[in-house]
């Protein structure tokens, strides 16, 4: 099993940043886990992807809604994804989701998820 931890939501001005965090955990985790990612879901919407990494590092893609503005990272040796938004705006309000899986995919069908941060940026 894997165990993903986020942190670091809040509240933040339309134009500011937010770096949030996702910690792994699980006698899994190492052997299975191939990738990670962040997703959001806002309000009465869908769960959305955002951007995701390989474990490696060698490889990463974003949303085009974030290129350019949002970067992921990881820390192997901590096991932790980071996600660091800059130039946040209202619509990146949402709840977001770290994932683990095998395969580097924009679609939500990774095999374990974190409980969800919230952030939301005020106009």
């Amino acid at each position: 099993q894997v165990q993903l931890v986020e942190s670091g939501g809040g509240l933040v001005q339309a134009g500011g940043s937010l770096r949030l965090f996702c910690a792994a955990s699980g006698r899994s985790f190492s052997a299975y886990v191939m990738v990670m990612g962040w997703f959001r879901q806002a309000p009465g919407k869908e769960r959305e992807f955002v951007a995701a990494i390989m474990r490696s590092g060698a490889g990463t893609t974003y949303a085009d809604s974030v290129k350019g503005r949002f970067i992921i990272s990881r820390d192997n040796a901590k096991n932790t994804v980071y996600l660091e938004m800059n130039r946040l705006a209202a619509e990146d309000t949402a709840v977001y989701y770290c994932a683990a899986g095998q395969l580097l995919t924009t679609k939500a069908t990774y095999n374990y998820w974190g409980q969800g941060t919230q952030v939301t940026v005020s106009s």
